[in-house]
């Protein structure tokens, strides 16, 4: 008896939906009134690479200060000092409880409270003290600290306790127990939430305009000011973040493969290998 294949007509039905509705999307923004060729003329404008440089820099930055205050604060929390365990929890609490929009705007009008910054050693006008990149890092790196510390302490609390018994048994202290057994295979966890955060942080990094920071959609907006394409400047911004999101998002992916080396016995083949690989079978078949 010969087997009849499930027809799934519903599958082929939604397919054309989904087609027809992009179809549609496309159409119309081809029929809208937008100078395409504006886009294309303004991606490499001086202004604007200025603008995406300042928005990977600031990532950056404040990525690399979230990562520290994450490792930080985690391990404050796990103490087991309740003075200690409260303040990184009370950290967490209002940093994560807070908007980071409403952040950026109080450390950049900081100096309504405190016009005088006088640290014993330096004195100065806040306002010269607070720059636009001085705010913009404070704003994110601090937010941003406050997550990681969640995703540190995830990581840490998924080592199994034994391996901490195990290096205080070799003499090992809690800080080289730490820093030599704990956080190495914490990051197995801790990588992939990570290079989701600062993917994130790409895009959240675009609320910089607040503090008159010139990001990437500033320098947009700036251009869109004197040339009237308004849509076609938000366009270009978000060609950039893409352009941006998608490198970004190879590099994570081959890091998590670095560090997944340690719980794999074979690390599955990577897009590239892939397409190598059906390209040869492919021409095998021919010959």
């Amino acid at each position: 008896m010969r087997a009849i294949p499930v027809r799934h007509y519903g599958r082929w039905i939604s397919a054309v939906l989904v087609v027809a509705v992009l179809g549609a999307l496309g159409y119309a923004f081809a029929q809208g009134n937008v100078r395409w060729a504006t886009v294309t003329d303004k991606l490499f404008d001086a202004s604007i690479l200025t603008g995406l440089w300042h928005t990977v820099l600031i990532s950056v930055v404040s990525m690399a200060v979230g990562l520290i205050l994450g490792v930080l604060f985690a391990v404050m929390r796990l103490s087991k000092n309740p003075v200690t365990s409260s303040v990184a929890w009370l950290y967490i609490w209002f940093f994560r409880g807070t908007p980071v929009y409403v952040q950026l705007l109080i450390w950049f009008n900081l100096a309504l409270i405190f016009p005088i910054l006088n640290l014993g050693f330096y004195k100065d006008y806040m306002t010269a003290v607070m720059t636009p990149f001085l705010a913009a890092l404070l704003g994110l790196g601090l937010n941003e600290g406050a997550y990681m510390a969640e995703i540190v302490r995830a990581g840490i609390q998924s080592v199994d306790e034994g391996q901490t018994e195990a290096a205080h048994a070799l003499g090992m202290t809690q800080t080289q127990t730490m820093r030599r057994v704990v956080l190495p295979q914490s990051m197995r966890v801790i990588i992939p939430p990570t290079g989701n955060e600062f993917i994130n942080m790409l895009k959240t990094s675009s609320l910089v305009v607040a503090v008159q920071y010139q990001d990437l959609l500033r320098s947009a907006q700036d251009v869109a000011a004197t040339s009237f394409a308004v849509m076609e400047m938000l366009f270009l911004a978000s060609l950039w973040y893409l352009a941006l999101t998608s490198v970004f998002s190879v590099g994570q992916y081959y890091l998590e493969r670095r560090f997944a080396r340690g719980s794999l016995r074979a690390l599955p083949p990577t897009p590239l290998e892939r397409v190598k690989s059906n390209l040869l079978s492919l021409t095998n078949w021919r010959r």
